[in-house]
């Protein structure tokens, strides 16, 4: 009997085993991310971050050229992206992309034989864009990038397509009816972590300019109900974000209030500059893009393959490391390309007394672009050197289409500046909503606006 119930716990000690392999063991190591004493701290495991080291290796630079000599323009036809470049410095910086992008298919992934001016492939046209866009990023979204910068190694590592790229997920194929009622919960969503959860966060916020908060700022709001689907898609969006960079929600928020600015880390706000920076790459430059993919290249709703947080950072705080490949390759930031086309000219009503910032709106759009942003963020610092100052924010919208529709969208473009400018530091307290109006007589585009105004 003894030799049996000895034998059994030499079974349950395997089988326990057996249960364990896998499992985190430790030791872990932890990071203090916030104000002591209130549990915002990350837990790393050490293994982890090895193997991560290993994936997020950045490439020997490959030494500029030497200076002067004839330009890309004068020497290669058809060159409308880095035509600013010298001939050789646009060849160095061509065979870094291509050591980046397509290491094994070479120059001919994107181009047709020794043609290199021809554009019948889709992947030549779909790259000329890829790099206006980066340029973009190193230009306009410092908020979000600072110095550090991307590149095209920064998503690609070394393959043709970004391995966290994504497509408007149509979800599971339901029950008509009753059935299949499931108000889209308790499916396992995969972008956010496999919890229960809308299983598509990232068309609606990533593509779409839709509410994120979930907590209301007034005990019976007046400019919508903060629901519990709302709430769910946030937590769904949030997961994603999570499981992109590596860590969890203490790395931006106080989990005792998770809606508090004040007691937030500064990554919080790099976090918010980043779904918008997103937002803004899917809806300017991969989007229009979708007539230009093949059909096999799309979606199983025939959208063009976007990015999110974690096609750049793949699992990572920072992408890379925050390892700064910009710095070797200036011809891929700021001062390089083309000017800047001159703003449409409008009223002078950014001018005028008292107002201290304009800011213009796409057709039918509320997002905010990085031109916004820098506007908010001047608005925002000429505040906190002025506690005296208190603003004002208007919307306003033109009488043609539907007037109604028109009105609601001026309601909700004030309300995102309304929500920048909180996100910038500024305390709601200080800020009033206007009724938005209608704008007749002005240029187009200047009714299409909200005016921050002092009180």
């Amino acid at each position: 009997m003894h030799t049996s119930a000895r034998r059994l716990g030499g079974v349950f000690a395997l089988g326990l085993a057996a249960l364990l392999v896998g499992c985190e063991r430790p030791p872990t190591e932890t990071v203090q991310r916030g104000y002591r004493g209130t549990g915002m701290v990350e837990v790393y495991n050490p293994r982890t971050i090895d193997k991560q080291q290993e994936a997020n290796k950045v490439p020997e630079p490959i030494p500029a050229a030497a200076p002067g000599g004839p330009s890309a323009a004068s020497t290669f036809k058809n060159v409308k992206v880095l035509n600013d470049l010298s001939a050789a410095e646009f060849t160095r910086v061509m065979v870094a992309i291509t050591s980046w992008v397509s290491p094994k298919e070479g120059c001919a992934y994107c181009h047709q034989g020794a043609d290199f001016a021809d554009d019948s492939l889709y992947t030549k046209v779909v790259a000329r864009r890829m790099l206006e866009m980066t340029r973009h990023i190193n230009a306009d979204w410092k908020n979000h990038v600072a110095e550090t910068g991307v590149t095209c190694y920064t998503c690609h590592r070394g393959q043709p397509v970004p391995q966290n790229v994504w497509f408007t997920d149509p979800g599971p194929r339901m029950a008509k009816g009753l059935a299949g009622g499931l108000g889209e919960q308790n499916l396992p969503a995969a972008e956010a972590g496999l919890a229960a959860l809308p299983h598509d966060p990232l068309s609606r916020f990533l593509v779409k300019d839709n509410p994120i908060r979930v907590v209301s700022g007034h005990a019976l709001p007046t400019e919508g109900g903060k629901s519990i689907p709302q709430t769910e898609w946030t937590y769904a969006l949030m997961m994603y974000m999570s499981e992109s960079l590596g860590v969890n929600c203490t790395y931006c928020h106080n989990s005792r209030s998770f809606a508090q600015w004040e007691t937030s880390s500064p990554p919080r706000t790099t976090a918010w500059y980043g779904i918008r920076l997103a937002r803004d790459l899917n809806t300017a430059y991969l989007e229009p893009l979708s007539s230009i993919f093949p059909k096999g290249r799309l979606g199983p709703l025939g959208d063009p393959p976007k990015v999110g947080c974690g096609t750049c950072h793949q699992g990572v705080y920072k992408p890379l490391y925050g390892a700064t490949m910009a710095k070797d390759y200036p011809e891929l930031g700021p001062g390089h390309g083309a000017p800047a086309p001159e703003p449409e000219k409008t009223s002078d009503a950014a001018d005028a007394p008292g107002v201290l910032g304009k800011i213009l709106f796409e057709t039918g759009s509320r997002n905010l672009d990085a031109d916004n942003l820098k506007v908010i963020d001047e608005v925002a610092r000429q505040l906190q050197g002025d506690a005296a100052l208190n603003i004002a924010i208007s919307g306003y919208a033109d009488k043609s289409g539907n007037a109604d529709k028109n009105l609601e969208l001026a309601k909700q473009r004030a309300f995102a500046v309304r929500d920048a400018l909180k996100t910038a530091g500024v305390h709601e307290d200080r800020i009033e909503l206007k009724k938005p109006a209608f704008v007749i007589g002005a240029a187009q585009a200047d009714s299409r606006r909200v005016d921050i105004v002092t009180q």
